[in-house]
């Protein structure tokens, strides 16, 4: 549905929010709504404190498969989707919504890669979520999500080659 052009790669470099190493205190600073965990680390090192809502993995870290997967028992539901590397399908973008909209914990295993997913979750989180997401080597970004957050992702998906159009339906929203 979309993809990362190249020309825009530079613009995910730099960390969105805040990098935290300690969940807990991670967890003390975050904001009142849902809780969105986006990578298979991330969701192991939060799911020592909490359950996210929604967590995002995939098998993998740094491109690279884990040894064993993220315990997903403690979530109510897992839904399945594919969604290759630099891209953002509609199923990831239409489970990513539909997570947050009901009112049970749900993990999205990726057939693919996640990596993007925290662009689409920023966007479409309602505001005063939280969006953790990892950044290689550092820790655990955490974005609480306001109007400016929430418009800069929105901005950058509209910036992403491919169906804009059909992927803001697919997360509920109108640019």
């Amino acid at each position: 549905m979309l993809r990362l052009p190249d020309a825009l790669r530079a613009d995910l470099k730099d960390p969105v929010g805040p990098i935290y190493t300690d969940p807990s205190t991670l967890l003390a600073d975050a904001g009142d709504g849902p809780l969105i965990a986006v990578g298979d680390v991330v969701t192991e090192h939060l799911l020592r404190e909490t359950v996210p809502d929604v967590a995002l993995v995939d098998g993998q870290t740094k491109r690279t498969p884990l040894d064993e997967r993220v315990d997903l028992s403690p979530f109510d539901r897992e839904v399945r989707v594919e969604n290759p590397a630099a891209t953002l399908s509609r199923d990831l973008l239409v489970a990513l919504r539909e997570g947050l909209a009901g009112g049970e914990t749900v993990a999205v295993v990726v057939d693919g890669e996640e990596d993007l997913a925290a662009v689409p979750a920023i966007a479409v989180a309602p505001l005063g979520a939280t969006v953790v997401y990892g950044q290689p080597d550092e820790g655990m970004v955490l974005v609480v999500v306001d109007e400016t957050v929430r418009a800069d992702m929105r901005e950058f998906l509209g910036r992403m080659e491919g169906d804009v159009v059909a992927a803001e339906a697919a997360l509920g929203f109108e640019s």
